[in-house]
């Protein structure tokens, strides 16, 4: 089973016409989602896995596994590099 996101205490958001902005009060700085990438943070709020976001988007959209697979990849690195987010292991 893939890891899930702890969300930063510090990462406050809004969504905003289906698109997410998120203020991180450590750094001061803001981050953008379009509507997929706020589909992904609610996925990740709920305590989702990786694979468990990758799968559900698979379901609500048409696109190619590999590829959405790759994007989602590379948002939660996005994510956790900017420390909006830490991947820990599932408990239970």
């Amino acid at each position: 089973m893939s890891r899930v996101a702890a969300i930063s205490d510090k990462a406050i958001t809004q969504e905003v016409g289906g698109e997410t902005v998120i203020l991180d009060l450590g750094s001061e700085q803001y981050f953008s989602l379009d509507a997929v990438g706020t589909r992904v943070w609610q996925l990740l709020k709920s305590g989702a896995s990786e694979d468990v976001v990758i799968e559900t988007l698979l379901g609500e959209y048409e696109v190619d596994a590999v590829t959405l697979g790759q994007d989602v990849s590379h948002l939660i690195a996005a994510l956790a590099e900017a420390g909006l987010i830490s991947l820990v292991e599932p408990s239970g």
